[in-house]
Formats: C-alpha cells, structure tokens, sequence
C-alpha cells in the first residue's frame, strides 16, 4: 500500500510539474490554436423550416418554430406550428430535454457582418458557420447562471458538438467580448475574443469567464497528463480554448 501511495504521489507530482514548464510555441501552432472550432450562437429560429422539440417523456414534436421567448437571454417557452396538422403548440423550456432548430435568415446575415467587421476573423474563423444550413442543437441542463443564481433547467446550445463527448461547451447569450479599435470606420483590428461560455465535465457544469479560465484549467484537462506536458496552463491563452478543448478530446480519446 505505501509503495502505491508513493507512486500516486509521485504521479500528481509529474503532473504538477508538467503544468508548471514553459512551452514556447511556433507561429504556426500559435495560428492553429487561435482557429475557432466551436459552432456560432445563435437566439432567433427560422420560421421556414421544420424545428424538432424532444420532450422528457420521449415525445417528438416538429413544426414550423414561430416564437422563442428568452428571459436574459435564456428560453423559457418555444411556440411552433406542427408541421402536419398545423396546430400551434407552446411548450414550457423545463419540459424540454432537446431541441433543434434552424437558425433566421436576418441572424445569419447579421453574423456574416459582425465577421467582415473584424479583420482578425479572418484568420481565425470560417464564415461558412454563419451561414451554413444546419440546425443548432439545444439541451436542457440544470446551471446556475454566472454561478451566482440558484440552479435551474434551461435549453442551451451545444456549440462544439463534433467533440462534445467529454467536455461538453454551450453558448452564452449574454457573453461579452474582448474589445477592439478601428480606424475611419474600417474594420475593427484586434479584439473579439468570446469572454465566456457554459462549460460541462463529468457532472458538474459552470459559467467559465476568461478570468477564471487558470484556476479551472486542471479540472478541465488536468487529468491527461501528456496534455498538461504539451499544453501546460502557464502557456496558453483564453483565446486558444476551443482548440484546447477539441485537442485534449483527441488525445484522451487516442
């Protein structure tokens, strides 16, 4: 027992200390990490295409979604119209277990906007997630909002869910962003970094804020040890999150 207990000791030890080195990456990997993976959010359904509401009890509803209402920024209540009998059906966001919904025309052409407006988008994003066809994916989770309110259920949406298996990121509404500056009216240099996200590992989920993303790095990747060597907390940057996200994924999973 003692000899297992020394090596687990020493294990944490590696692991600690793997955390504590300094990598000094290449520009090359400093432009692959600073790659947006996570899907856009979005807040406003098309009415022109079917949504489909997945309820507690197994029910299947689809319809034509005419009316989301959100209550800082969280819905609370999805009104559609069904797709064969069109009757229009108002279901409560508690009752909800999954939603997928496409996202308005109007939103998305404001989303390609908001991406020529930042020349920094460029490099790090692809404009074919502001206007692709897919729809979005919500999930009902019990969160306290900002880790400040009482816990309770809402419908969010799962912004990375090609590698969502273990750690599991879902949109903000009311996330700010990193701030920019523009000259003349020209596109903003600089800036609009995503300062916050819903973040869900294991059975815990939390509001993850850009200032608090050091002191949770070893919840969320600390138990990879070859991950915390390659990526360690004192090398990396809130910008690079999704990224770091998707590559822990990958190298856990082997």
């Amino acid at each position: 027992m003692k000899l297992k207990a020394l090596l687990l000791a020493l294990s944490v030890i590696s692991v600690l200390a793997f955390a504590q080195e300094k990598v000094k990456y290449s520009k090359e990997q400093i432009k692959k990490m600073e790659t947006y993976l996570f899907n856009e959010g979005f807040t406003i359904p098309s009415p022109k295409k079917i949504s489909t509401i997945i309820m507690k009890d197994g029910t299947v509803n689809k319809g034509y979604c005419s009316k989301v209402d959100s209550k800082k920024g969280q819905i609370y209540e999805i009104a559609i119209k069904d797709s064969a009998t069109k009757k229009q059906m108002t279901f409560n966001a508690e009752n909800v277990s999954e939603m997928y919904i496409f996202p308005s025309n109007v939103e998305k052409i404001a989303k390609v906007g908001k991406y020529f407006g930042n020349i920094r988008n460029f490099g790090t994003k692809k404009l074919t997630k502001n206007t692709n066809g897919e729809n979005i994916h919500f999930v009902n989770q019990t969160v306290s909002l900002k880790n400040k309110k009482d816990d309770k259920e809402f419908l969010m949406q799962l912004i990375n869910p090609e590698f969502s298996d273990i750690i599991s990121v879902y949109y903000d509404p009311r996330a700010k962003e990193t701030g920019g500056f523009s000259i003349g009216g020209s596109p903003q240099l600089g800036g609009g970094v995503i300062k916050s996200y819903y973040v869900k590992k294991g059975d815990k989920i939390m509001w993850l804020h850009k200032d608090d993303f050091e002191d949770n790095y070893d919840f969320l990747f600390g138990d990879n040890a070859e991950f915390m060597k390659k990526y360690p907390k004192k090398s990396v940057e809130w910008d690079y999150f999704s990224f770091l996200v998707n590559e822990y994924t990958e190298m856990t999973n082997g």
